[in-house]
């Protein structure tokens, strides 16, 4: 296998994750270039990057348009391009044309990225390889009888999800029989909406599970690890909010046994560089394959802390051709972490995302805090993007003195000018279900209801405010 030192890579993506891969090239002595939308143009990424370009247009698009990021990257003289997460991170696509015009992606092969984007087509090759799955569909059903008479097969309740896209998008759970014509129409005109294809698929749906995902790791010469699991069950709606490592309640032969389908499965499919193969665990313990995300995941920084490996640096290193420095055994696992995503949303709005300037911010500090973030005072939070602003990362060698710590740093996570979800976040960590590892996806739709959201940061910049300087940021030169 041929080697080739990576020297400069260009970074597709923004916020946070663009400084986090940004800083990881910094240590390996390697150059950096950023792109940035106009809203974007006052991003910390593009002040610490090395060089930096902007991409005119659509504010959207301009992290879209692979055919200029790559063109960009060659005429920057840019051996790399490191996709970040979102965007054109799983594009197979984006991945072949790196690869047509002689720049390395950083990520997977294309076919492996093509293959786990298309949940039916993964779902059948995992079980090929002995991978428990979900009880479901193997091909995408547009037909509402033949999907009804397929959901009847199967048993009620059924999920109901978009074959080609995620994030809980053209995804409806059916409880009963009678409400499947009306869910089933909602899904795929939903799917269609946002992903350009009405297809769906329907599987078994798992009541009350615990959504636990593993963090492997394969090089080009057939040799692939595991970095233990993360347990990402407090979710609302279908989104991540909290996640932890390793879980502070799963069976021990349970964990074992997904770390060896984990890696006997990657192993067989010749997977390459990192990538995070997500499970749904029922109350008998029982484990079911659901997906598999062929890049860096947002919440790979609990990861990092309890094994002290850096998944960006090692992704760079494998995509160069260097062999994984380590054996299994060397993994060393040390207490627990849990991350926390602090999102720009109004919980007294149905967490609506809530745009608009950042007038005071604060982050902890202290032991066993780390901070991934790309915003300051007086930001312009832009409304054309994720509203996740920060990370916090807290550790400590045991599980209660992990949750003593999160509820000091919370407490002095300070966010004013926009609402946040800083005080669910607080609520959570005091919850006495939380404190003693009891929860699964359904814990925050039960606890809501009984948490008191006290207001905080301010109200939000009238609409009209917030307009106006989001059309400011994106002019502005």
């Amino acid at each position: 296998m041929r080697k080739k030192k990576i020297k400069k890579v260009l970074v597709a993506n923004r916020g946070e994750v663009a400084t986090r891969i940004i800083r990881a090239c910094k240590e390996l002595g390697i150059r950096t270039v950023a792109i940035y939308s106009e809203a974007d143009h006052n991003g910390i990424w593009v002040k610490k990057a090395d060089e930096a370009y902007m991409i005119s247009g659509d504010p959207i698009k301009a992290y879209l348009n692979f055919y200029k990021i790559v063109d960009l990257a060659r005429q920057t003289k840019c051996d790399a391009i490191h996709p970040g997460y979102g965007f054109l991170s799983e594009n197979a696509d984006f991945a072949r044309y790196c690869e047509k015009r002689g720049i390395i992606f950083i990520g997977p092969k294309p076919d492996h990225i093509e293959l786990f984007g298309d949940k039916i087509k993964s779902k059948v090759a995992m079980r090929e390889v002995g991978v428990p799955v979900l009880p479901g569909t193997d091909e995408p059903i547009t037909d509402i009888n033949e999907a009804k008479k397929v959901a009847k097969d199967i048993g009620f309740p059924v999920i109901i999800k978009a074959a080609y896209g995620g994030g809980g998008r053209g995804m409806r759970i059916v409880e009963k029989e009678s409400d499947f014509e009306e869910l089933f129409r909602s899904a795929t005109s939903e799917a269609e909406k946002f992903f350009g294809r009405g297809d769906v698929f329907i599987e078994k749906y798992v009541k009350n599970p615990r959504h636990i995902e593993i963090q492997i790791m394969a090089d080009k010469y057939g040799n692939v690890i595991h970095l233990g699991e993360r347990d990402c069950s407090i979710q609302r709606r279908h989104q991540k909010v909290i996640e932890i490592a390793p879980s502070p309640r799963l069976n021990e032969e349970v964990r074992r046994e997904l770390y060896r389908v984990a890696v006997k499965s990657m192993f067989k499919l010749g997977y390459e560089n990192v990538g995070t193969l997500e499970f749904l665990v029922d109350e008998d313990d029982n484990f079911y394959f659901i997906e598999m995300n062929t890049r860096l995941q947002v919440e790979h920084t609990v990861t990092e802390t309890v094994t002290g490996v850096d998944i960006v640096q090692r992704m760079i290193q494998i995509a160069e051709g260097e062999k994984l420095p380590f054996l299994q055994e060397d993994i060393k696992f040390r207490g627990y972490a849990i991350e926390f995503r602090i999102n720009a949303e109004d919980p007294k709005k149905g967490f609506a995302p809530s745009p608009g300037r950042i007038t005071s911010y604060y982050s902890p500090g202290g032991p066993g805090v780390r901070i991934d973030a790309a915003v300051y005072k007086d930001y312009i939070i832009p409304p054309y993007y994720d509203s996740m602003i920060a990370k916090l990362t807290v550790w400590a060698l045991t599980w209660e003195q992990t949750v003593n710590r999160a509820k000091r740093a919370l407490e002095e996570f300070q966010v004013r000018g926009v609402p946040t979800n800083l005080p669910l976040l607080r609520q959570i960590v005091r919850d006495k279900d939380f404190m003693s590892g009891k929860f699964d996806t359904g814990y925050i739709d039960k606890k809501l209801p009984k948490f008191r959201l006290k207001p905080e940061g301010g109200d939000p910049e009238d609409l009209a405010t917030v307009i106006a300087a989001a059309i400011a940021a994106y002019h502005r030169l």
